[in-house]
């Protein structure tokens, strides 16, 4: 998942960069996040990314142009600022589960901690 989280941080330098949001969208999702299936990522971003991945997909392309740059092209700036907005909550529900996952938190209710015998208490 590590490369997940770097390649949706090349995102979000891209949109934090100059130019028009609909271009800066375009080249975040275009060169770091079309290559990510959502059944790589966490159970709790698949969701929302099958959601991006289909408002990035929902225009068929024109002249040889991406089915990315038609679907762009063709959204509001409301539309291409609300995108823009879901790879910043993605980004960072990424970064929520690898933390989890390195600090070993359970992640289920069928997971039981389990306490090292000299932490317990003898009566």
């Amino acid at each position: 998942m590590t490369d997940h989280v770097d390649r949706f941080y090349a995102a979000l330098t891209v949109l934090a960069g100059h130019g028009h949001v609909k271009q800066r969208l375009m080249k975040a999702f275009g060169d770091f996040l079309a290559e990510i299936h959502e059944d790589e990522l966490p159970p709790t971003a698949k969701q929302a990314f099958a959601e991006l991945n289909s408002a990035m997909h929902r225009v068929s392309p024109l002249n040889g142009e991406g089915p990315i740059c038609a679907s762009i092209r063709k959204m509001s700036l409301d539309e291409a600022s609300d995108c823009a907005a879901r790879i910043v909550s993605l980004y960072g529900e990424l970064v929520r589960c690898q933390a989890d996952d390195q600090i070993g938190l359970p992640l289920g209710s069928e997971d039981k901690v389990r306490v090292p015998p000299f932490l317990v208490k003898s009566v």
